[in-house]
Parts: C-alpha cells; sequence; structure tokens
C-alpha cells in the first residue's frame, strides 16, 4: 500500500481538509503498513522487531538488509558501508578487536602492518613474480643479514660457489699443513716402511709388518723412543742412559752438566741404603730420618752447628747456641751442670731445689744455706720491694727501720710490739692531722676519744689493779686564810666549783672539782 496523505486544508479550519475520522483512518493504515497485521507494538511490518534498542528479524533465520537508495551509503557511527566497502569517515584506524577468519582468499592491496607475529596454519602462498620487502637477492650472502630472506637462486648462487671453493684442511706428524679440494682432487693413503693400507666400503685398514716393533715377537730395536712404556725383567747390556742419568755397570750418574743425582720413592715411600753407604765427598740433606745407630769419625758440621769430640759448638761468628725442645717436650739434662756467666732470656721452668751461692729455692721457699746466714732483699736506688698475697707472716723477728703499710696489718694471738734496745721508746705518729686508732679508740696530739656515737670512753684494769693518774698534787687549795681555801676549818663550809661525771664499773658518780687557786 502506498503511503497515504492527510489532508489539511487550505488554512486552518476553512473546511476543506479531511475529517478527523478519515485523518486518523489513513493514519492507521500507514502503522499497518509500517507494523504489519500482528498488532504488536514492537513488530516493524511483520519481519522487523524494534524492542529496546535492538533490531531483529521477526523471521526465524530471515535476513537483514540495509538498502540505501541509489549510490548510497551505510553509516554506522564512523563507519562507512558502501557496497563491498567499508571505510573509516573520520580517517582514524579501523581496528578490529577479535580474531579474523576467512575462507576465502584475502588480498591486500595497501601496504600491511603486523604488529604481533603473523602465524600461517598451513601454508603462506606468494603469487608468482611477487615482490616482498625483507627478502634478499644477494649471490655473496654478504650483508650477514638476521632479518631477511634470501631468495632461491642467492641460495643456490652460494652453496656451488663455497663448495666449489672448500678445501679440507690437515696436518702430517712433520707439522706439514696440507689441503685437498674436495670438488676436484682424491685423498689417498700411503703407508711407509713395513706398513701398507687397504681400504673397504668408507673404513681404511693399516697394517704392520715383521720389519715394525709390534706387541708380540722378539725384536731389536735400534735408535728407537718410547715414551711412557712398561718394561718387566729388560736386560740391558753396556752403558744406558735414560733421560739425564746414565747406568754403567754399577756407577749411577748425571749425564747432564753441573747436574744432580737425585733419589725419590713415591707418595710416603722411602728411599733405602740396604748395604752400608759411604760417602766419599761432602753429603749434604736436607729433612733426613734416620733410624738405628750411626757413627761419624771426624768432625760433623750441621748448619750452623759443629759437633767435635765432646764439643758442641756454633761456627758462625757470634751466632748463639740454642737447644729447643719440640711442642711441650723439655731439654733435660741428666748430669750436673756447671755455667759460666750465663744470662736467660725469658721463662725458665725448674722442677726441683735451685742453689744460688748461699740461698736455696725449694718448693715456695727461699732459705738460707749457709750457717746462721740472713736473706737480705735490696731494691736499687728508690726502689720498693712488694709481699704479695692474701696473708705476709713473719714467724719470728720482724725487724725494719721503716715500715710503710697501706693495708691492714693483723697481728696473732699473743703477740707483742716491741723494741729490741732497751729502754727505747715506741712511737706510733700521724702523718698530719690524723689520728691514731685502737679499734673504736682515737688517739690525736695529747687527746683519747671514742668514734662510736655516744658511747663511754672506759678505761679499765686487769683484777684488783687501779687506774694510776700520774700526775701532780697539791694539799691545799686557794690562799690561806681566803674564803675557798681549801681545806677549811669545821664552822666554814667546802663549797666545789662544780662535779665531774663519772661511771666506776657502770655506776654514775660525780667527783666534786675546785679551782687549783
Amino acid at each position: 500500500m502506498a503511503r497515504q496523505a492527510i489532508n489539511i486544508g487550505s488554512s486552518a479550519n476553512d473546511g476543506t481538509g479531511d475529517p478527523l475520522r478519515t485523518a486518523f483512518d489513513k493514519i492507521n493504515d500507514n502503522f499497518v503498513e509500517l507494523y504489519g497485521s500482528d498488532n504488536d507494538i514492537n513488530t516493524l511490518d511483520a519481519n522487523l522487531n524494534l524492542n529496546n534498542f535492538a533490531i531483529t528479524t521477526g523471521v526465524t533465520n530471515g535476513d537483514m538488509t540495509f538498502t540505501p537508495n541509489g549510490t548510497g551509503s551505510i553509516f554506522l557511527g564512523a563507519l562507512e558501508f558502501n557496497g563491498t566497502t567499508i571505510s573509516s569517515q573520520d580517517s582514524t584506524q579501523i581496528t578490529i578487536a577479535e580474531n579474523i577468519q576467512t575462507t576465502g582468499t584475502l588480498n591486500v592491496s595497501g601496504a600491511t602492518a603486523l604488529g604481533s607475529t603473523l602465524t600461517v596454519g598451513t601454508s603462506l602462498a606468494l603469487a608468482t613474480g611477487a615482490t616482498v620487502t625483507g627478502i634478499l637477492d644477494e649471490d655473496g650472502m654478504g650483508t650477514n643479514s638476521a632479518t631477511q630472506l634470501a631468495t632461491q637462486q642467492s641460495i643456490k648462487a652460494y652453496v656451488d660457489a663455497t663448495v666449489t671453493a672448500q678445501d679440507l684442511d690437515f696436518a702430517c706428524d712433520d707439522s706439514t699443513a696440507l689441503n685437498i679440494d674436495l670438488d676436484s682432487e682424491t685423498l689417498q693413503f700411503s703407508g711407509g716402511t713395513g706398513i701398507t693400507t687397504a681400504g673397504s666400503g668408507n673404513t681404511v685398514t693399516f697394517a704392520i709388518d715383521s720389519t715394525v716393533a709390534t706387541l708380540t715377537g722378539s725384536q731389536t730395536l735400534t735408535n728407537k723412543i718410547l715414551t711412557n712404556p712398561t718394561i718387566n725383567a729388560a736386560t740391558m747390556t753396556g752403558a744406558v742412559a735414560i733421560d739425564g742419568v746414565t747406568i754403567d755397570d754399577n756407577k749411577v750418574t748425571s749425564n747432564a752438566s753441573d747436574s744432580n743425582l737425585e733419589l725419590d720413592a713415591s707418595g710416603s715411600g722411602i728411599v733405602r741404603l740396604i748395604a752400608p753407604t759411604t760417602a766419599v765427598a761432602t753429603l749434604t740433606t736436607a729433612d733426613v730420618t734416620t733410624v738405628g745407630t750411626h757413627t761419624i769419625t771426624g768432625q760433623l758440621d750441621a748448619e750452623g752447628v759443629r759437633i767435635k769430640d765432646n764439643t758442641i759448638t756454633t761456627n758462625a761468628t757470634n751466632a748463639n747456641l740454642e737447644l729447643t725442645a719440640n711442642g711441650t717436650g723439655v731439654v733435660d739434662v741428666k748430669k750436673a751442670m756447671t755455667t759460666i756467666g750465663q744470662t736467660i732470656t725469658g721463662d725458665v721452668g725448674i722442677t726441683g731445689r735451685i742453689d744460688v751461692d748461699n740461698i736455696a729455692i725449694s718448693g715456695n721457699g727461699i732459705i738460707a744455706t749457709n750457717s746462721g746466714g740472713g736473706i737480705n732483699i735490696n731494691p736499687n736506688a728508690s726502689g720498693q720491694i712488694t709481699l704479695g698475697g692474701t696473708v705476709v707472716q713473719v714467724p719470728g723477728l720482724f725487724n725494719t727501720t721503716t715500715l710503710n703499710v697501706t693495708e691492714d696489718v693483723l697481728l696473732g694471738s699473743d703477740c707483742l710490739i716491741t723494741t729490741d734496745v732497751s729502754n727505747a721508746d715506741i712511737t706510733i705518729e700521724t702523718n698530719g692531722a690524723g689520728s691514731v686508732y685502737v679499734d673504736q679508740v682515737a688517739i690525736k696530739n695529747n687527746r683519747i676519744s671514742t668514734q662510736i656515737s655516744n658511747a663511754d670512753l672506759q678505761l679499765d684494769t686487769d683484777g684488783t689493779g687501779l687506774i694510776d693518774f700520774l700526775t701532780d698534787t697539791q694539799t691545799t687549795v686557794g690562799a690561806v686564810g681566803a674564803a675557798t681555801h681549801l681545806p677549811l676549818d669545821s664552822a666554814n663550809e667546802i663549797r666545789p666549783v662544780g662535779y665531774l661525771r663519772i661511771k666506776v664499773s657502770g655506776t654514775e658518780y660525780v667527783v666534786p672539782y675546785f679551782n687549783a687557786s
């Protein structure tokens, strides 16, 4: 049905247009034509559906065709579809985000850039005569390119030239360098005296006749060089030269000028001289270990030390003679030893008694060995004698001019401090303003005081002894006839100046005292 137009008249409400019913009938007819006859509001015609921004066909397996008018195009966003051509309206790159599979021929007329690897499942066919960028036609392969392919022609030309020019290089025992052209020459194997060659298949066999030394049979070798041979039970006649050593009869000598003759065992083995051995000239040895008894007649010089008769000396000028044991060993002198003017440096360990003139050192004691002999320890100049240990004991008389003690002096029971001179004084004196302390009693100048707070000063005697104050006495006090004169007659009063508080056997008393005049 052709689209029906509604007549709206020449002007508004002039009565020339279609009546309202006629106008809406035309509208209904147009919509029926557009949506079809199934009255579905989502169906355009009978075969096209519009629903939720989706356009679908209303016929199962039906095609959807977008056909522009004439040479017009179909536009989807920036994509233009015109016939069989797809182009970009904004001149930007067209991106296909997923894999592309074509069942027909893929023809690319312009330049193609692959951002990743091109994978061909079966084969990549290039038309005959096609020019591919990256394929190099170079017979000599001189550019050594890692990115360009070689053509068939260049590969063949290079292989032909290489094979033709290639030689096989080899060398002989005489160091002669030879080569053979693999393209035109033949390598031949030729034997020498007593040696023949034969070939079969790809194998060359060398045969040796009886004129050449073999592993079996008895043969005479003349001017032959044996490298690392093993010789069993050999008999050699005449002088035999082995490297730098000549063996002739019973004599072994070195045959190189001024060279040493060395006898050496393998590993931990030793060189053993079974029969008696005589050295007719100077015998120089190093790290020699000998077992058994050895008798040496004459003088023995052993690297700086000389032994002759019963004397051991050094044979180097002004050199010391040292006797040293190994490890924790000691130098043990079994007999009495007499020394003259000895100087000993370092630590000396001696077990047993040491006698030095009239002094004996035994154990931890220093003893005078002469009758009535004394022991004097005298430091030099301002030097001091220091006695260590926790306790220093003097069992007998300790006689000293000046005794300086920096720590405590402990006296045993019944210990007596006395002078060894008759009627001599003993003076205990402090330095400066110091005091002399006897237990908790201090004596300073002419004052005796206690050093315990609020403690009594006690003067006590033994048994019935009395405290005797040895001081001046007087029979009277004050001027005769004066009121303070003592003693007074019975008619007068005696008035003391004050009273002195004292204790006698723990009981407190007061003693009156008066003015002396």
